[in-house]
């Protein structure tokens, strides 16, 4: 289930982000999280299993009519079982009717693919 990140989830979310290697840097994970509470264009959620947080997307709306998928990761011990295409899903089925989803040059491979994925029989 994707919900929306909140102050009270700000280590694990920090923890998921800093998997992706552009925000290994502790001052430029910092500076990530304080651009998602502080602007209103970001949106950043989190995947949740039970009482577990295992992932987390985040999202910047471009324009009137796009948004971009900036972040996607996922705990590495729950990789491969499907949760970053599931938030992926989530988020179209959040926001295609009003926007444009595309993704950043940091999860465009990983997004090409799970789109491949989903459209094998």
């Amino acid at each position: 289930m994707l919900i929306r990140f909140k102050r009270n989830l700000e280590k694990i979310a920090m923890g998921l982000l800093s998997f992706m290697p552009e925000e290994k840097d502790v001052k430029k994970l910092q500076a990530t999280i304080r651009e998602y509470e502080e602007n209103d264009h970001l949106h950043l959620h989190l995947w949740k299993e039970g009482d577990d947080v295992l992932g987390a997307i985040g999202v910047q709306t471009v324009n009137d009519n796009q948004l971009m998928i900036n972040h996607l990761t996922v705990n590495p011990s729950h990789r491969d079982q499907g949760i970053g295409s599931q938030m992926i899903a989530e988020i179209h089925r959040i926001y295609a009717d009003k926007y444009d989803i595309v993704p950043s040059e940091s999860v465009k491979a990983f997004y090409e693919k799970a789109k491949d994925d989903k459209s094998q029989p």
